[in-house]
């Protein structure tokens, strides 16, 4: 395999970040705002797991990569419980089971392709 494909796929699990991320500070802020919880509450659950992986991906830390795989499992399944729960949120979570594909996926691959080259 050439060395494009690590570079490819760490691009493909940055987008899967960056528009995971955008999307879980849209979601209870602009597009839906929650009357059970505090925005803020729910700021804090969803985009902190997402912060501690920023500096790592950027950096093309193997662990952090490795760490991005498992927790975008956990945004997977909130997408899936959100797409059969909630009717009306239907497009953010499906937007937000492919950005979480995007990043699981992009995340693995760039491993899987960075240690075979090495």
């Amino acid at each position: 395999m050439s060395k494009i494909a690590p570079v490819f796929f760490h691009y493909v699990a940055l987008s899967g970040y960056f528009g995971l991320f955008a999307q879980m500070m849209l979601w209870p802020t602009v597009l839906t705002t929650s009357t059970q919880f505090p925005v803020a509450l729910v700021l804090i659950v969803t985009v902190t797991p997402l912060l501690f992986l920023v500096r790592g991906l950027l950096a093309f830390n193997p662990k952090s990569y490795a760490w991005a795989g498992f927790i975008s499992l956990l945004y997977f399944a909130h997408g899936a419980t959100e797409i059969y729960a909630n009717t009306d949120a239907r497009p953010l979570a499906a937007a937000e089971i492919l950005f979480s594909l995007l990043l699981f996926f992009g995340s693995a691959l760039t491993l899987r392709f960075r240690d075979k080259d090495r």
